[in-house]
């Protein structure tokens, strides 16, 4: 008999496993809501008219498509078989697909309920998404998305709002990291400025490696990608831009100064730097002119965050795009959002072993099971700790006390109850403590008073 399997790029997640990723997405879930968002979900399958063109080309051959029901085959002619062209064949045999990410499902959430929302609307939403990409380490078919996006308001507040929700996010999980920002408007102003409109990638690219590679290999690569001695000559206070954040501006500003839409961008990101200096933001916050995530998506502020402490992609990222719901025949729907990284979240937190001692546990006590009379002794007790919160268990089977003992430490139990005819008698709780081996007899309020101290420890 063939063993079973899963399908390539897809995981299983065992209970201790699930507990850490449930501890990431609750950390995000809380402050999500202390902002004001709130939780929808949208389908795990949309309409394919919903999915196609939205992601371009690539992104269309990505889509997993669901074969329609009954016979598929219905629709399809001889002359469709011969013609062995996958791309027309599959619009006749499927209709609807697996979602490719959350913000194309948002989109069309926004437009079909406009007249039930109230703008501006801030929504977050955690579910999963699938890629039918090569899996590799870190890439995979299926992933959790932690979105949250604000729509409907031009407000840098929102942008500033988002900052703050990361640095709380990566507090709360002991995570270092950096936030880097940039401006969409920023990019198309140097662009502007220097008459190469059409390299403003290559362009970013190149000066991405300034400190791996120096300035003169960096203005070599911009030369080879076509850029003109004198664009470069322009690009190079840009390039070499330092100082405090004030003196950086004050570069750009002057760069710039022909460039009104290069002005606005710089304005923009004066205000988010300044409010987030207000608010004490604890985490590092960076101006980083080579970010240029989703060029052709984002239209004002784009962010990106790195982990300090591990080396991996970015953890998070998001910005400003307008007309996210024009897609679907309902334009100047401006938004701004961000995205976590659940998956590399979880990576960082493994690798740095960040997660608290105790928030793995699923039960704080098992009661051992002698037999029926001591079961029936146990039930009420049981049923009153529950009653007050403490996650408790009675092992199903009066096995042999090993047995019982090894099911608690494998399954990281730290308290173990014992009742036997003794603690019948003198209406007591033998509890051990199992990490220290301590034992000590409680009445059931005395129970529940150290078992509530201790959990909240």
């Amino acid at each position: 008999m063939q063993k079973p399997s899963i399908p390539k790029g897809t995981r299983d997640f065992s209970p201790e496993e699930m507990a850490k990723r449930n501890y990431i997405f609750d950390t995000i879930k809380e402050v999500y809501k202390l902002y004001g968002y709130r939780q929808i979900e949208t389908p795990a399958m949309e309409n394919l008219s919903t999915l196609m063109g939205k992601y371009g080309d690539e992104g269309d051959k990505l889509l997993f498509k669901i074969l329609n029901s009954g016979d598929y085959l219905s629709k399809i002619s001889n002359e469709d078989l011969e013609e062995k062209n996958p791309a027309k064949t599959a619009v006749k045999i499927s209709e609807r697909g697996l979602r490719y990410d959350l913000t194309v499902p948002f989109a069309r959430y926004v437009v079909m309920h406009r007249n039930e929302i109230t703008f501006p609307f801030k929504r977050y939403q955690i579910q999963p998404v699938w890629r039918a990409d090569r899996p590799q380490r870190g890439r995979y078919r299926e992933f959790f998305q932690c979105d949250a996006d604000v729509v409907g308001s031009d407000s840098l507040l929102n942008e500033v709002e988002l900052v703050q929700i990361i640095d709380e996010v990566f507090n709360r999980l002991n995570i270092r990291v950096c936030v880097k920002l940039n401006n969409r408007k920023i990019l198309s102003g140097i662009a502007e400025v220097i008459g190469e409109a059409e390299k403003i990638v290559d362009i970013t690219v190149a000066i991405d490696k300034l400190d791996k590679i120096g300035l003169e290999k960096v203005n070599e690569e911009l030369t080879s990608k076509g850029v003109s001695d004198e664009a470069i000559q322009k690009l190079q206070p840009i390039i070499k831009l330092s100082g405090t954040i004030d003196e950086k501006f004050a570069t750009m500003r002057e760069v710039l100064a022909t460039s009104n839409i290069g002005t606005e961008g710089i304005k923009e990101m004066e205000y988010i730097f300044n409010s987030l200096e207000i608010m004490n933001v604890a985490c590092d916050v960076e101006l980083d002119l080579t970010l240029a995530r989703g060029l052709n998506y984002y239209t004002g502020a784009i962010i990106e965050v790195k982990a300090l402490d591990v080396e991996i992609g970015s953890i998070t990222g998001g910005g400003r795009y307008d007309n996210l719901t024009g897609i679907f025949g309902m334009p100047d729907v401006s938004g701004v959002g961000i995205s976590f990284g659940a998956d590399r979240i979880y990576d960082v937190l493994n690798q740095l072993d960040l997660y608290p001692d105790k928030f793995g546990n699923a039960t704080d006590v098992l009661f051992v099971n002698f037999g029926e009379k001591e079961v029936m002794h146990i039930l009420p007790i049981v049923t009153k700790l529950r009653t007050n919160g403490i996650r408790s268990e009675i092992y199903p089977d009066s096995a042999k006390m090993k047995k019982q003992m090894t099911y608690a430490d494998n399954n990281h139990i730290p308290f173990v109850a014992m009742i036997g005819e003794n603690e019948i008698e003198e209406n007591k709780v033998m509890l051990k403590n199992m990490k220290s081996g301590e034992q000590k007899a409680y009445a059931t309020d005395e129970l529940i008073a150290t078992l509530i101290d201790a959990t909240k420890k």
